[in-house]
């Protein structure tokens, strides 16, 4: 991922923070008391870790990139919040976070695709599971990759913003592996490189419904967006709630 640097300045605008990801979040939040503790996989810059400290929660955020998480770090200068991150990777988390600690736990913008072996993809719900407090959250946010194209490509929406657009696509290999490719689009001809050739899962709704039943979620809902209209397979993101 040596150009993921090229993306660290024009993520938060990229990855906006909306409306109704906000008041997803609060409604959900409201089931647990204060001081309420929320861990964020694959937090990236931080920059929704840090909306929630502000709130008064009690944050963490992990990330493997030392780039972006040096991003969030320069962040934490805002006086009496409760946030801190880390740079670790998801098949860390059950050796240094506390276990039943956390009352949710999230993972968004299709973090969770980068765990591209099954098997590590299995331990992640059983991490989750374990990191979680009994009657804890796991919500995992991601792109429909139900309708994987026949032709071996799928190609992501473009995020775009005023100034970029974020080109995403995943090819299959003749053997069966997954490579995303991402770069930026300047709007003068001028594409950057952000990620080439990584190793993805494109994980589908069946797949998080069966890892997540074996790690012992007993409920597990799937919505269309952070609006919570029932999931039809018909739309770009689908959102998991996972308890």
């Amino acid at each position: 991922m040596e150009f993921l640097n090229n993306l660290i300045e024009y993520y938060d605008e990229l990855y906006p923070v909306s409306k109704s990801q906000k008041k997803f979040f609060e409604d959900l939040l409201k089931q647990y008391e204060m001081p309420t503790r929320i861990l964020g996989i694959g937090c990236a810059s931080g920059f929704f870790e840090h909306s929630l400290a502000l709130k008064g929660y009690d944050v963490t955020g992990i990330e493997s990139s030392r780039a972006m998480l040096e991003s969030a770090n320069r962040r934490r200068r805002l006086p009496n919040t409760a946030i801190r991150f880390f740079q670790m990777d998801t098949i860390e988390m059950s050796r240094f976070l506390g276990k039943k600690f956390y009352n949710v736990i999230s993972c968004l913008n299709s973090q969770i695709i980068f765990i591209h072996d099954e098997t590590l993809l299995r331990k992640f719900f059983f991490d989750c599971k374990a990191l979680l407090t009994d009657n804890g959250t796991l919500v995992i946010q991601l792109g429909n990759f139900s309708s994987f194209e026949q032709n071996h490509t799928f190609e992501i929406p473009t995020h775009k913003s005023i100034r970029v657009s974020l080109i995403s696509k995943i090819t299959e290999t003749t053997d069966g592996k997954f490579l995303l490719n991402q770069e930026l689009d300047r709007g003068d001809n001028h594409f950057i490189q952000v990620l080439k050739d990584v190793l993805v899962l494109p994980i589908t709704p069946d797949m998080i419904e069966n890892f997540a039943k074996e790690a012992g979620f007993k409920s597990i809902n799937f919505y269309e967006g952070w609006t919570q209209n029932p999931f039809t397979g018909d739309t770009n993101n689908l959102v998991c709630v996972l308890q």
